[in-house]
């Protein structure tokens, strides 16, 4: 029987209501700020024609709160899923043309009815966040409705990859969601995060602030290390969490997207033997080693601009899928302070869930010294390095380019820290402390009756480096897989990774281990 006529126009109208949202004039004056709808961005993000929405026709029940007149189309929130370069992705959008794209109780029930779609089958989950926060008509149920958010965002957290858009305000505790999540991309302008703004910082403590060194994505980007991503727009928010789909599994029980197929050209790379100073103390930016090992020099940095004494992000070796943790020597000498071991612990363990190879470059010549790092608990922060890597089971792999002193070395994935396989240059040292600082300590004396006090030292810093710090040493007590010439290190690295994707590894059965936070 054909479908009478009038249902297929009730059927548009109700589309139309939807697509329009807060009205068009609304959507208007979002473009002429740079920014895109709700709708807009979803459809952007999805392949051409695979955006399925859920609940297109869910509306508020204004009339419970004295809004008669008020529509509240969708609950000011898009929900659906569809395919990101052919991959499936659930994804929300908040729409701020509708009721400010405040959160209420069924605005939280398509939010967690899609997480729930996707941790069941198994698909990462994108949230668009652009919201005045709590809907105030609804009180207690607009709380209950971000705690049940947030309880999502904890039981998905590992399961399947979660990444959060802030490309509008996102107020007190509707900040906490993204937080919850796996990456944060925030757009450089027209978006805000914090807990707190200046008004209410004025009121509570009587400190005078604006709202950019409050909530700005430049903040959160370089100061406080809240966010991984700076967007210049949402349609490069959008790219970016494209980009960053790319090499990330659908799910904990899937693989990266490896291209194993790429050719396996092991030739040597002689720039390499020219890229490290010859002085050990002299400083070089690490990314021209990162450019060179991996795959068309195609590099997704996480974090740039925060703790920028290390280094880490996504790429492709000989087409493997591998994140990269790399000391930065030309950043505070490459030493680990308080942020820096904080954001290659996070991004360590987020490897180990997405199972992501590990690959670390070591130039370390130890822990940042001084008191304010020795208040600020480096020793708890510096831990969380040391249980990041050995908790890992992903494959880890590691090079020593030059200095690996002291514990910094052991939190730089060393073999004791179970790295599959450990590659050192023969410009590296392993050792407790530098030559020139343990002859120091250890041949005070001698040095101090020499003729020559400088010549006896720096004899005497030779020696000691030869015995005791070498790769050479090392490798004679089997505390490193091989020394190799730095031209052949992309090639014994893509090498080293597709031998170790079969790998297995099972730890003693427990709820988790206690990371010290």
């Amino acid at each position: 029987m054909a479908i009478a006529p009038h249902f297929l126009v009730q059927l548009a109208e109700k589309r139309r209501i939807a697509n329009e949202a807060g009205g068009l004039d609304k959507l208007e004056a979002r473009h002429a700020k740079g920014l895109m709808g709700a709708r807009e961005r979803l459809v952007t993000l999805f392949d051409a024609n695979t955006f399925m929405e859920w609940g297109m026709h869910v509306d508020h029940d204004c009339h419970a709160f004295g809004l008669e007149d008020k529509t509240f189309p969708g609950d000011g929130v898009i929900t659906g899923v569809g395919y990101v370069s052919g991959r499936p992705v659930a994804a929300f959008s908040q729409d701020f043309t509708v009721c400010g794209g405040s959160l209420g109780r069924i605005h939280a029930k398509k939010i967690c009815d899609l997480m729930d779609y996707a941790m069941k089958v198994g698909m990462p989950i994108l949230g668009i966040n652009d919201s005045g926060g709590a809907r105030i008509q609804e009180g207690d149920e607009s709380l209950s409705g971000y705690g049940q958010v947030f309880f999502h965002n904890v039981l998905a957290s590992g399961l399947v990859p979660q990444i959060s858009i802030i490309a509008g305000p996102c107020a007190g505790g509707a900040a906490y969601s993204p937080a919850l999540t796996d990456f944060i991309i925030m757009t450089k302008t027209n978006a805000q995060m914090f807990i707190c703004g200046p008004d209410v910082i004025k009121s509570a403590t009587g400190q005078t602030v604006t709202m950019d060194e409050v909530g700005s994505a430049a903040v959160h980007a370089s100061v406080n290390g809240n966010i991984h991503f700076v967007a210049e727009t949402d349609a490069h928010a959008l790219e970016l969490s494209r980009k960053l789909l790319s090499f990330l599994p659908n799910n904990n029980a899937g693989d990266p997207l490896h291209k194993v197929t790429a050719e396996l050209d092991l030739s040597p790379d002689p720039v390499f033997n020219e890229l490290v100073p010859a002085d050990a103390k002299a400083p070089f930016d690490v990314h021209t080693v990162i450019a060179r090992l991996v795959d068309d020099g195609d590099f997704l940095e996480v974090q740039r601009d925060w703790a920028k004494n290390i280094v880490v992000g996504f790429a492709r070796i000989h087409g493997i899928v591998c994140g990269i943790v790399a000391n930065q020597p030309c950043v505070k000498a490459g030493t680990l302070d308080i942020d820096s071991s904080d954001k290659a612990a996070r991004f360590i363990r987020t490897c180990n869930v997405y199972s992501i190879p590990l690959v670390t470059l070591v130039d370390i010549p130890g822990f940042m010294p001084g008191l304010a790092q020795e208040r600020g608990g480096i020793i708890r922060h510096g831990a969380k390095m040391l249980f990041a890597y050995a908790s890992a089971t992903v494959p880890k792999i590691t090079v020593i380019m030059r200095k690996a002193y002291g514990g910094a070395y052991l939190a730089m994935c060393s073999s004791d820290m179970r790295a599959d396989a450990v590659y050192a240059w023969p410009t590296a040292e392993i050792a407790v402390m530098g030559a020139d600082g343990a002859v120091k300590v250890l041949f005070k004396r001698e040095i101090a009756a020499a003729a020559d006090p400088k010549a006896k030292e720096a004899e005497l810093a030779a020696e000691y480096r030869a015995k005791f710090s070498s790769p050479f040493a090392a490798a004679r007590k089997g505390m490193i897989t091989d020394v190799i010439e730095p031209a052949q290190t992309r090639a014994i690295v893509g090498m080293a990774l597709r031998n170790t994707l079969s790998k297995r590894e099972t730890r003693p059965p427990k709820k988790h281990g206690n990371i010290p936070l």
